[in-house]
C-alpha cells in the first residue's frame, strides 16, 4: 500500500495538464479516413512513430488521431487482458520494492502495453521505475506518452453528463482518469443508454457524484 501511494503522489506530480485546447467530440468517421489515408500526415503510422520516439511537438490533433485512431486498427481489442497482470498485481502488493522489482515492472509492463498501447496506468508504473533506477530519460519519454493520452482524452469534455462525457477507447482509461483527476471510485458502474459508461464518485470537494464515459468504440469492437 505505501509504495501504491508514493507512486500516485509522485505521478500526478508529472502533470501539468494544459487547457489550450478546444474541447470537440472525436468525429470517429473522420479520423478513420485519415489515419487510413497514407499520403496525410495524420496516418496512424506516423503518428505512432511519434508516439514512440516520446515527440512532444505533436499537435491536439495528432494526439487524438493517435489514441481514437488506434481503435481502427486491427489489433484493437479493448476487452483483452495480459497474463502478466498478475505477477505485476504481486511486486505492486509489496510494501517496498527492490531494482530487480522495478526491472521486473518494465518487463510485465511491457508486455501489458503490447496488448493496449494507451494504459495510463502501465505508464506510471514505468515512470516509478525508471525514476527508482535512476533512468530520469526514460521516465521523461513514458511522462511525455502518457501526456499524449491525457490530452486526447481531456479535450474532448468534461465527464459531468452524458452531453459532456469524455471519450475513451478502453475501459481501464476511465479508471486510470479518476485518480489523476483527484477522485476516487465510488463502486458502481452503470452503462447509461447503451453507450454511456457512468462511474460513481466517492465524496468529493466538487460534489461531483459521478462522471460519464463514452464507449462507443469499445462497444463497437464487440460487434466484429
Amino acid at each position: 500500500m505505501k509504495f501504491i501511494c508514493s507512486l500516485l503522489i509522485l505521478f500526478v506530480a508529472q502533470f501539468s495538464f494544459s487547457q489550450d485546447f478546444q474541447i470537440e467530440k472525436p468525429d470517429f468517421e473522420l479520423i478513420e479516413k485519415n489515419i487510413k489515408d497514407k499520403n496525410s500526415p495524420l496516418h496512424f503510422d506516423k503518428l505512432y512513430a511519434k508516439y514512440i520516439m516520446a515527440d512532444s511537438t505533436m499537435t491536439i490533433q495528432e494526439r487524438r488521431h493517435l489514441y481514437f485512431g488506434y481503435s481502427f486498427q486491427d489489433e484493437y481489442a479493448p476487452y483483452e487482458r495480459s497474463d502478466a497482470q498478475q505477477d505485476l498485481n504481486e511486486i505492486l502488493q509489496k510494501g517496498e520494492v527492490s531494482p530487480e522489482d522495478c526491472e521486473n515492472i518494465l518487463v510485465l509492463s511491457a508486455k501489458i502495453l503490447k496488448i493496449y498501447p494507451f494504459s495510463i496506468r502501465m505508464k506510471e508504473y514505468r515512470i516509478y521505475a525508471y525514476k527508482e533506477l535512476q533512468r530520469y530519460d526514460e521516465a521523461e519519454k513514458e511522462t511525455i506518452q502518457a501526456n499524449m493520452i491525457l490530452d486526447a482524452i481531456l479535450s474532448t469534455g468534461e465527464g459531468t453528463s452524458k452531453e459532456s462525457s469524455f471519450y475513451v477507447i478502453n475501459v481501464m482509461n476511465e479508471y486510470e482518469l479518476l485518480n489523476i483527476l483527484g477522485f476516487e471510485y465510488g463502486g458502481e458502474q452503470q452503462l447509461v443508454e447503451g453507450l454511456y459508461d457512468y462511474l460513481t464518485l466517492k465524496e468529493n470537494s466538487y460534489n461531483i457524484d459521478g462522471l460519464y464515459f463514452e464507449v462507443s468504440r469499445c462497444l463497437n469492437s464487440l460487434k466484429f
